[in-house]
């Protein structure tokens, strides 16, 4: 008898009959099949409520909820509300994972129990060209200057500001009422990282790939607008803002365990 799953996989699918087998029958095959499967299906129109329909009875835990179209960050946040596991991450229908994906999670946090986030390595894949892991073999224990640098690098940073690829604590988000941002298009994953890594205690990271990012041509990112153009000025700006705060904050935080320690040696030193 499986015990109760620790971990939740969010998954936001719109329109995505096309690539949802691969992904589904990828998560069939984890080394860890104790996992909860939350799906969100944010309005779809094409077949993809028949494919999920045929995939239920394969998984221990599957839920698939149907909502209005409502774009990827209202998806996250429905599946956000519902999650009720100690640990959850998001996976995009349209790309698909190694058999240690699930696992990976489990096994970080239990490694790491000072940490509140833990972020894998990823692969990026297209229909034309050969796969290829993003970074250069590294791992560790981040703080949150360094976690911020690892999610804001735009070359070859294994970390990234990506949902999908992370680990997050439900006890945290659940205290601190995060939500992603449903009035930006673009980078609102990253500008939940960065919230999230703003109240979190360490991070933990490794550039080992688990992960399969599917880079079509006809996916939102990658369609030129000028909404895109106005969400990144103002993605930035938030992200930026709440990184020079956060870090500005654990400064202070320094410098005042600093002074509670000289006072403390000063006392202990008088007769």
């Amino acid at each position: 008898m499986l015990q109760q799953p620790k971990l939740t996989v969010i998954m936001p699918v719109y329109n995505l009959a096309e690539y949802l087998p691969r992904a589904l029958d990828a998560l069939l095959h984890q080394d860890e099949s104790n996992f909860k499967l939350l799906i969100i299906d944010d309005g779809s129109t094409d077949e993809t409520n028949e494919i999920l329909q045929e995939y239920r009875p394969k998984f221990p835990y599957f839920t698939v909820i149907k909502t209005k179209n409502g774009g990827p960050s209202s998806a996250r946040n429905i599946g956000l509300n519902q999650v009720d596991t100690p640990y959850f991450t998001f996976h995009d229908g349209d790309d698909f994972v190694d058999p240690g994906y699930v696992s990976f999670f489990l096994r970080a946090f239990k490694l790491h129990p000072d940490c509140d986030l833990v972020s894998c390595g990823y692969y990026i894949d297209r229909p034309k060209g050969r796969s290829h892991v993003v970074g250069k073999p590294e791992s560790g224990v981040l703080t949150k200057g360094n976690a911020f640098m690892k999610l804001t690098d735009i070359f070859d940073s294994p970390m990234k500001g990506y949902c999908w690829n992370k680990g997050y604590r439900t006890k945290l988000v659940r205290k601190h009422n995060l939500l992603f941002d449903t009035d930006v298009a673009f980078m609102e994953d990253q500008i939940f990282n960065v919230k999230y890594i703003s109240i979190a205690r360490k991070v933990y990271y490794t550039q080992k790939p688990y992960y399969h990012y599917w880079q079509r041509s006809d996916s939102i990112v990658h369609k030129p607008n000028l909404k895109k153009t106005s969400d990144s000025f103002i993605g930035n700006y938030l992200i930026w803002s709440k990184i020079i705060k956060s870090i500005m904050q654990e400064h202070e935080k320094e410098k005042a365990k600093k002074k509670a320690n000289k006072i403390l040696l000063k006392n202990s030193n008088v007769d």
